[in-house]
């Protein structure tokens, strides 16, 4: 298995403000394991940062902690800087004067 090292980093960063939040939240593991759907050691593993939890276990997570929308920034379409360029160099359309009557 292909281990990415920039993403295990980024999954352990994740990890680490999962369990703040949880923790700035005052909650103790069992009862967001519960609310969230997993076991404690699945909880644990995410905090660890660990790359083989599930993501719905993740969107889980996020809904628990009111941050759900924050998902749909993961892979929102952009517009490649090919795209924008067309865009810039197309002409602008202009409306057609008004005639008086």
């Amino acid at each position: 298995m292909v281990s990415i090292t920039n993403a295990s980093h980024e999954l352990t960063r994740l990890g680490s403000r999962l369990r703040a939040a949880r923790i700035a939240r005052d909650e103790p593991m069992r009862l967001f394991a519960q609310r969230i759907g997993v076991s404690i050691p699945t909880l644990r593993a995410m905090e660890q940062g660990v790359d083989t939890v599930q993501i719905k276990h993740w969107a889980n997570a996020l809904w628990a902690l009111d941050r759900l929308p924050d998902i749909a920034a993961v892979l929102a379409q952009s517009e490649s800087p090919l795209d924008l360029a067309r865009r810039q160099s197309q002409p602008q359309r202009q409306r057609a004067s008004r005639r008086a009557a």
